[in-house]
């Protein structure tokens, strides 16, 4: 695949990024970032830009990490749903066949009857 070198501007400082990633979806990171981290600055402007990438980089950390962790219990909500449909689907399967069974000897009775 074709790399791709995109110049970003995060906190003041000039990056070039080297990235199999789209150009503009780089470009889209590099600017949420640098918006997080004015803003952390905005709010506390006794840190430096230095700190407040660090906080940013943790707040984005605790969101992945979140986000991994719902999406994993997702996971095993779906995994369950199928193995309660599978079984859903084979009870109605053993149903199906009681019903076939019972409707046959429900036919087979009316018919002793119709020959008696």
């Amino acid at each position: 695949m074709n790399k791709n070198r995109v110049q970003v501007r995060i906190g003041g400082a000039s990056y070039t990024i080297v990235t199999e990633d789209d150009v503009e979806y780089v470009e889209n990171l590099a600017e949420a970032v640098d918006r997080d981290i004015k803003s952390v600055c905005n709010a506390n402007p006794t840190l430096s830009v230095t700190q407040a990438a660090v906080l940013v980089a943790l707040d984005q950390a605790d969101a992945c990490k979140k986000a991994s962790a719902s999406s994993d219990n997702l996971r095993v909500q779906i995994k369950d749903y199928l193995e309660e449909s599978a079984r859903a689907r084979m009870e109605v399967e053993v149903a199906r066949r009681e019903v076939e069974r019972l409707n046959r000897e429900i036919s087979e009775l009316r018919e002793k009857l119709n020959n008696r």
